[in-house]
C-alpha cells in the first residue's frame, strides 16, 4: 500500500473514531476540551540549554503505565492529560515496548500527526518530543556485544531503523511508513554504560567513509540531524530529527568520556539520574552534570523517586505491570520534597517522571500532583534544604534505592599526570579528577614540597587535558605534585 494510500485509510478510520466518540463515548470530553488547568497560573519553564526552547520544569515519562498498563487504564489519556495541563516535553523510547505506539494514538487525538484532518502545526512545534535507542552503530558492528539491551526491531536493527520505528509508530502506520512532514525534537543513545560502548558510537565519527564496514550510531544520527549522506546512510537526504542527546543511569566517569569526545558539539543534551540519594553513589550531580553544563547542554532528570524504590516498589529494574507505582508519597518521605530536590540540582531543566495514574480529583492524580510540586525555580530551594532532604531519603531501604548507580567512591586524584621539559621550563598535564559527595573546588600544584599555584576548577570538557607551565629556567623538575580539593576542603594528591 502506498503512503499516500495509508494516509487516506488513515484518515477515514479517524473520522469514523471520532464520530463514534463525539457521539457517546464517555471519553469524549478530555478528548476534545482542554482540562482546567492544575495551576492557574502559567507553568515555569526554563531555557532548555543551547537548544532553543523553553521546556517545562515537569516532562512526561514513557515508561510506567504508557509501557506497563494495568487493566481500566487508557495510556493516550495520560498522554492527553499531560498536553492539555501544558507540558511540553515528552518522552518515549524503542525499548520501552507499546509506548510509542501509545504515543501515536494520543497525538492523532490531540492533532499532532501530519496529514491528518485535524493536523495543527502550531500544536506540533509547541511540544518536545524525545525517542531513543540502544543500538550503538550505525552500519555493521555487533550490538548484542556491546551493550546489555536491544531495539524492538528485528535482529541486525541499527540507529536510524530505530529513529524510522519511532516515526513510523508514532505518526505512521506503524509498520515503516511515516508523513514527510514528521520529525523527532530529538534522539537519544540511551543507557551508556561502558567506555566500549562510547568507542562503538565513535567510530567514523569524524571522518565518515561510506565503504566502511562499521560506522557508530553518532554519525549516522548527523546525518538524519543535518540532511546529509556523509555515512551513505541517508541516500535521501531525510531530516529526520533535531538534536542528538545521550543517557546514562550508572558511570559518570563513562558519561564524561562521552561528552569529552564530543569535538563538533553534536550532542546537545543529557539525561542523567539524579535524586536525593546521588550522593550515596558515585555520584552524578557533580561528576558529569557540571561538565554537560559547561557545554551548555539541556539537562533531564530522571529517576527523582528511584524509579519507584524510594517507596513500595523494589530497587530493581522494572519489567512488569506490577512493578507500575500506583500511589507515590508517604508521610516519612514526602514526593514532593523529591521533585523539589531534583530540579533544583544545578544544571537541571526539566524532569520526567513516568504516570501510574490520573484521575478527575486532582488529589488522586499523580500527573497533577507532580506538576504542582514541579512548579520551581532553579535556586528557590536552598543548600540546607537540600540536604534535610537529603538525610530523608537515606532512610528509604536504608538509602539502597539507587540499584542502576555505581557504588559510592572517594575523591580520587587528579588523573593520567604528566611532566614534561621545554625551552622555559616544566609542563604539567593532568585530566579531571572525580568528586566524591562535594563538589570539586580547585587544584594546586606543588614542587619540592612546596606550594606553586592554586587553579579554579572547571569541567573538563574535550580531552584536551589541564595544563601548567612551570617556567623553572633551571630545567630541573625535581618532585612535583597535582593536588585536588572538593568543597568539604578534602584533598587527593598524585605524584608525578
Amino acid at each position: 500500500m502506498s503512503h499516500q494510500n495509508i494516509l487516506q485509510k488513515s484518515r477515514r478510520q479517524f473520522l469514523q473514531t471520532s464520530a463514534l466518540l463525539i457521539a457517546g463515548s464517555t471519553f469524549a470530553p478530555s478528548l476534545f476540551a482542554a482540562e482546567s488547568p492544575v495551576n492557574p497560573a502559567p507553568l515555569i519553564k526554563r531555557t532548555f540549554g543551547r537548544l532553543g526552547f523553553k521546556v517545562t520544569t515537569l516532562g512526561l515519562g514513557g515508561q510506567s503505565s504508557i509501557q506497563w498498563t494495568p487493566e481500566n487504564t487508557d495510556p493516550a489519556a495520560i498522554i492527553e492529560k499531560a498536553y492539555n495541563l501544558g507540558i511540553n516535553y515528552f518522552d518515549t523510547s524503542n525499548v520501552y515496548g507499546p509506548s510509542q505506539v501509545n504515543y501515536g494514538k494520543a497525538f492523532l487525538r490531540i492533532g499532532l500527526v501530519p496529514g491528518m484532518p485535524n493536523y495543527d502545526a502550531a500544536k506540533r512545534k509547541s511540544i518536545f518530543l524525545t525517542s531513543k535507542t540502544m543500538l550503538r552503530f550505525g552500519k555493521g558492528g555487533d550490538d548484542r556485544k556491546t551493550v546489555v539491551g536491544n531495539s524492538n526491531g528485528p535482529v541486525g536493527s541499527k540507529a536510524l531503523d530505530d529513529v524510522r520505528r519511532s516515526l513510523s509508530q508514532i505518526f505512521g502506520d506503524g509498520a515503516g511508513s511515516y508523513p514527510k512532514d514528521a520529525w523527532l525534537d530529538m534522539v537519544l543513545i540511551h543507557n551508556l554504560n561502558k567506555m566500549e560502548e562510547v568507542d562503538a558510537l565513535y567510530e567514523g565519527y569524524e571522518n565518515p567513509d561510506p565503504k566502511a564496514l562499521t560506522i557508530g550510531a553518532l554519525a549516522a544520527l548527523r546525518d538524519v540531524r543535518d540532511g546529509t549522506n556523509r555515512t551513505g546512510l541517508n541516500p535521501n537526504k531525510e531530516k529526520l530529527i533535531r538534536h542528538v542527546g545521550f543517557s546514562g543511569h550508572n558511570d559518570a566517569s563513562v558519561m564524561i568520556e562521552m561528552i569529552q569526545r564530543d569535538s563538533e558539539d553534536l550532542l546537545d543534551a543529557m539525561l542523567v539520574a539524579i535524586n536525593a540519594n546521588d550522593n550515596l553513589y558515585f555520584n552524578m550531580q557533580y561528576n558529569v552534570m557540571p561538565v554537560a553544563a559547561a557545554k551548555n547542554m539541556g539537562i533531564i532528570a530522571m529517576k527523582v523517586f528511584a524509579d519507584g524504590a524510594m517507596y513500595s516498589k523494589k530497587a530493581e529494574w522494572s519489567n512488569k505491570v506490577s512493578h507500575v507505582v500506583l500511589e507515590i508519597g508517604s508521610n516519612e518521605l514526602p514526593a514532593n520534597q523529591l521533585i523539589r530536590y531534583s530540579l533544583s540540582t544545578p544544571g537541571v531543566h526539566t524532569a520526567i517522571i513516568g504516570i501510574g495514574k490520573i484521575s478527575d480529583d486532582p488529589s488522586q492524580c499523580q500527573l497533577s500532583f507532580n506538576l504542582q510540586h514541579a512548579q520551581v525555580n532553579s535556586d528557590s530551594v536552598k543548600a540546607a534544604e537540600r540536604m534535610a532532604i537529603e538525610k530523608v531519603a537515606a532512610k528509604a531501604k536504608e538509602g539502597k534505592t539507587n540499584y542502576f548507580q555505581k557504588p559510592y567512591q572517594e575523591l580520587t586524584a587528579p588523573r593520567d599526570a604528566k611532566v614534561a621539559i621545554n625551552g622555559k621550563g616544566m609542563i604539567i598535564t593532568w585530566h579531571t579528577a572525580y568528586a566524591g559527595d562535594a563538589a570539586l573546588d580547585r587544584y594546586e600544584i606543588w614542587r619540592n614540597g612546596k606550594f606553586l599555584i592554586e587553579i579554579p576548577f572547571k569541567p573538563q570538557i574535550s580531552k584536551t587535558p589541564y595544563r601548567y607551565e612551570d617556567k623553572n629556567k633551571k630545567g630541573t623538575a625535581g618532585s612535583y605534585v597535582v593536588k585536588v580539593f572538593d568543597k568539604k576542603n578534602r584533598v587527593a594528591e598524585v605524584e608525578v
